[in-house]
């Protein structure tokens, strides 16, 4: 089969300058809000698969149970074999047509969902060692877990080209940890303070959270994905990386023994100024878990 040449991820933001900057809604948020998908399922398949791939369905064998060892309850296991429409994301040659296992729900009745030819698909993937990849047989290919396979739509590859775009612009929000260290501080005038917080992150770049709170009891609050402490910087909106990271990385509670040397009244206030960036913030929604390494 002839071999496809796959993009880099690079060329992702050459070929998606369509598509929203960073901390903006995408540009069509009327179909977005149809994907079936939210924003936190996709970015969480999106930032863990190194190969992202639109594919059409050619073949499915369901496999018996003897023959799928690790099957979670309620699911039943394909050998999945697909035509590759196009490399979302990905580097180095790749087979026209691949091959997968997927796990997939049963339905309400407790049967096998039906797979039809040519059904559109996204796959969050990796490459399998040793795949004879960009040959005229069938290449391999690994998904991230274990029901990495969505139905493709127009609303779910428009939200996760947005995603991928924010993802590899420079200086692009790293995903959080924990909180590293912090602290809080009276301000001049009663009831006047400031809470800064250090966020540990999975690559060591430095993100911050920092509170600052009136006279009057009003408090403002600002995200600093870098070095550099912007009190002014404006909040990542919903549905955006920088909020992701933040609604779903930060725990939901402050650990206050992150606060050395801060003292019990100023840890008080540290922790309520922590309560009003998750309010903000909102939740993380979720409709499947999220994939091993995230």
């Amino acid at each position: 089969m002839r071999a496809l040449a796959l993009a880099t991820v690079a060329g992702i933001a050459l070929f998606t300058n369509c598509f929203s900057d960073a901390y903006a809604e995408s540009p069509t948020p009327a179909a977005v809000a149809e994907s079936p998908w939210s924003y936190a399922d996709l970015a969480d398949l999106a930032t863990v698969a190194p190969m992202v791939i639109e594919a059409r369905l050619y073949s499915t064998a369901l496999l018996k149970p003897e023959r799928a060892p690790g099957l979670a309850a309620g699911f039943a296991r394909f050998y999945v074999e697909a035509d590759v429409v196009s490399l979302i994301r990905g580097s180095g040659p790749l087979a026209a047509r691949i091959s997968y296992l997927v796990d997939l729900p049963l339905d309400a009745k407790g049967k096998p969902p039906k797979l039809k030819k040519k059904q559109p698909v996204l796959l969050f993937a990796r490459p399998v060692a040793g795949a004879a990849a960009g040959s005229s047989s069938t290449g391999s290919v690994q998904l991230i877990a274990p029901d990495a396979q969505l139905p493709w739509d127009a609303a779910t590859e428009s939200r996760l080209r947005a995603i991928l775009t924010e993802l590899v612009k420079p200086g692009a929000p790293p995903a959080i940890t924990g909180i590293a260290n912090g602290f809080h501080v009276p301000g001049t005038l009663p009831g006047e303070g400031e809470t800064q917080l250090f966020l540990d992150t999975k690559t060591g770049e430095p993100v911050s959270i920092t509170v600052l709170t009136a006279a009057d009891g009003s408090r403002r609050w600002s995200a600093a994905f870098g070095e550099i402490v912007d009190e002014s910087a404006p909040i990542p909106r919903q549905n955006t990386l920088g909020w992701y990271r933040l609604a779903c990385g930060l725990p939901r509670s402050l650990p206050l023994s992150k606060l050395g040397g801060t003292a019990p009244e100023d840890r008080k206030k540290a922790a309520a100024d922590y309560a009003v960036v998750l309010g903000a913030l909102g939740q993380c929604t979720r409709t499947r878990t999220p994939p091993p390494g995230l």
